[in-house]
């Protein structure tokens, strides 16, 4: 069940080794056992780590937990499979990249191609039960995905970190800003992005940032897809 690309499974070895990790796959063995719905399916839990390879990370954007409707959640945060509805926090990052770099919002809400050139679509809980938002909460995923951001935060390559909330800022609190770029601001959400999301710039200050240090900077532009 566990999918992930090789990079991460060595440095990330102890955390699955550990009793927190052991005490989490007993919860969620039970949750199933019990008949509830999880998101997203087993094999994608793990998703963005498979997604985007450890030495490939440029870009870092964390999520809180997955959407908790049928069909959305394929383990890349804000991002949802081809034919699903566009979530409306995605709606506004869409708005926002257009006001930031002229790119025209596609016809679907898949950000497979962000998380192929390097941008780790992170959620801090990678599991949640159909229709419960915030449900696995407290479960032991934050422990593992604060692993994974000491994990980028920890190589020499430099990277960007875009936090887009107060939840996102506080986990990330550690990144060494002496070395990684931090862009923060309000959350996507309908709830907040006029406080401060929109005009905020997220794309193309990270892909100047990127430049700076003499990366390549992410094509945020996404390809139409067919529906599946």
């Amino acid at each position: 069940m566990v999918k992930l690309h090789e990079s991460w499974l060595t440095p990330l070895q102890g955390e699955f080794d550990s009793p927190y990790m052991a005490a989490l796959k007993q919860f969620l063995v039970a949750e199933k056992q019990a008949g509830k719905h999880i998101f997203p399916p087993g094999a994608e839990w793990f998703h963005a780590l498979d997604a985007t390879p450890l030495d490939d990370v440029r870009v870092v954007i964390l999520g809180q937990d997955p959407y908790h409707g049928p069909g959305q959640a394929h383990g890349l945060c804000f991002s949802v499979r081809p034919g699903v509805r566009v979530p409306p926090s995605l709606v506004n990052i869409y708005k926002e990249l257009k006001a930031d770099l002229g790119i025209e919002p596609p016809g679907h809400g898949n950000l497979e191609a962000w998380a192929k050139q390097g941008v780790l679509l992170l959620n801090a809980v990678l599991t949640v039960e159909a229709h419960r938002a915030a449900s696995h909460q407290g479960k032991g995923w934050e422990r593992f995905t604060d692993a994974v951001i000491r994990l980028v935060n920890d190589r020499d390559r430099p990277a960007v970190f875009i936090l887009w909330g107060a939840y996102a800022q506080r986990k990330a609190a550690f990144v060494d800003q002496s070395k990684h770029c931090i862009i923060k601001s309000p959350h996507p959400s309908p709830l907040s992005a006029h406080n401060g999301f929109f005009g905020s710039k997220p794309f193309s200050k990270a892909n100047a940032f990127l430049q700076d240090k003499g990366l390549e900077p992410i094509d945020w532009r996404l390809p139409e897809i067919a529906a599946n």
